[in-house]
């Protein structure tokens, strides 16, 4: 089932969504909306709804990777299953690692959610270089082998940066500017609760 950006919200409450979790994640569905949106314009066929969601998604399972220490990417998607949310698991399951990810292959909701929330440093749409910078020392902990599987996460992301923007008539250093401005039926994402 697709969830309603309502039945997200009620999520959030449901699983206590910290507050600086529910900014964050406010601000990457806006960055994923705004390029679903404009994909889908530019004639990619993707699902505007489904990235959405999963955006709002992505991080539902943080709060309780907070107090665990578990993988928030692996007790999100479990938190989707568990709720019935199967068109929404495996993009929740995979915002942070990217899996099978193909350059040429065909666009997926996935990268477009793994893309934004690495776009998105709290709740401040960033370059890729300044999240990298923030993750390698929130989470790097000076240990080589993490520093270098973050850097290698980024590199990813880099190649699916160039191909979102392959097909948009606009640039990624333009994205903060144009997704701030992003409404979802009509409304302010950021007000829709």
């Amino acid at each position: 089932m697709l969830p309603s950006i309502d039945t997200c919200f009620r999520l959030m409450d449901k699983y206590e969504m910290l507050e600086h979790i529910r900014a964050h994640s406010l601000v990457v569905a806006k960055v994923a909306h705004f390029l679903a949106r404009t994909l889908l314009d530019a004639g990619v066929d993707i699902s505007v709804e489904k990235t959405t969601a999963g955006a709002l998604m992505h991080d539902i399972g943080k709060t309780a990777s907070l107090n665990s220490g578990q993988d928030h990417a692996e007790i999100g998607r479990q938190i989707c299953l568990e709720n019935n949310l199967y068109e929404i698991a495996e993009i929740v399951g995979e915002h942070v690692r990217l899996k099978n990810y193909n350059l040429n292959g065909s666009f997926s909701e996935k990268e477009i959610v793994f893309y934004s929330d690495k776009r998105v440093n709290h709740a401040t749409i960033v370059v890729l270089e300044d999240r990298q910078t923030y993750i390698l020392e929130r989470y790097g902990r000076n240990h080589e082998e993490l520093c270098n599987a973050i850097m290698a996460n980024f590199d990813l992301c880099t190649e699916v940066e160039t191909k979102l923007f392959n097909k948009l008539n606009f640039s990624a250093d333009r994205l903060a500017q144009l997704a701030m401005d992003e409404n979802i039926r009509g409304k302010p994402i950021i007000n829709n609760r």
